[in-house]
């Protein structure tokens, strides 16, 4: 048998390793259980068990991957619609609001979310948490918002957003853009804003974001 050409290989090595993430994301989205085996995880990806050692070193190293993979698209599908808005608080209220109608789209990525525990979440040090750092410290910097400490504001703004997410998850019959509105309203009160202006902010149409 003639040996496989270099990009044929490429390819379906990338294949497999992406093959091996969709599956880890699927555990994460239905159990979060990372304690599954390592053969359990090749039958889901319907690849060989020996492949996955030429791709991770652990299962740590895959998860670690799935999520990463995971909170890109979520935080792509999220700025992609964000980019026309320069106030921070706007951002801030218009994300908390799309993330509803993306746990309506692509319930996974917002069931992996909700799994994973929120200091895994930032250990990846993906997109999400480096988008929504740059909106705390944006908000900060312009006055437009007084919390003191953007570690600590960062970490509540996610907080809340993986409580919502749970919240749409665990009861049936949610409005989810009412309850992401409101949720959108007190996360900016919390930041700084009067309440009025944090209703009005929380209220403005998406325009584009939608």
């Amino acid at each position: 048998m003639p040996p496989m050409d270099e990009s044929r290989f490429k390819r379906r090595r990338s294949e497999t390793r992406q093959a091996l993430v969709r599956a880890a994301r699927r555990i994460l989205a239905e159990s979060g259980d990372t304690s599954v085996s390592v053969q359990t995880i090749a039958q889901l990806a319907d690849v060989g068990a020996g492949s996955f050692y030429n791709h991770f070193t652990s299962k740590p190293d895959l998860f670690a991957a799935a999520l990463a993979d995971a909170l890109d698209e979520y935080t792509e599908a999220i700025d992609e619609r964000l980019r026309f808005l320069d106030d921070p608080a706007e951002r801030v209220a218009a994300g908390v609001r799309l993330s509803a109608r993306v746990a309506e789209s692509n319930p996974e990525i917002m069931r992996i979310l909700c799994n994973c525990a929120l200091v895994r979440i930032y250990a990846s040090r993906g997109r999400l948490v480096t988008s929504a750092r740059r909106d705390v410290e944006q908000g900060i910097a312009s006055g437009r918002f007084t919390v003191a400490d953007p570690v600590v504001a960062l970490y509540a703004l996610n907080g809340s957003m993986l409580a919502l997410l749970e919240l749409s998850f665990t009861q049936p019959g949610l409005d989810r853009n009412k309850a992401a509105g409101s949720m959108a309203e007190m996360i900016l009160h919390m930041l700084g804003l009067s309440r009025e202006e944090a209703r009005h902010t929380a209220r403005r149409p998406l325009g584009d974001a939608a």
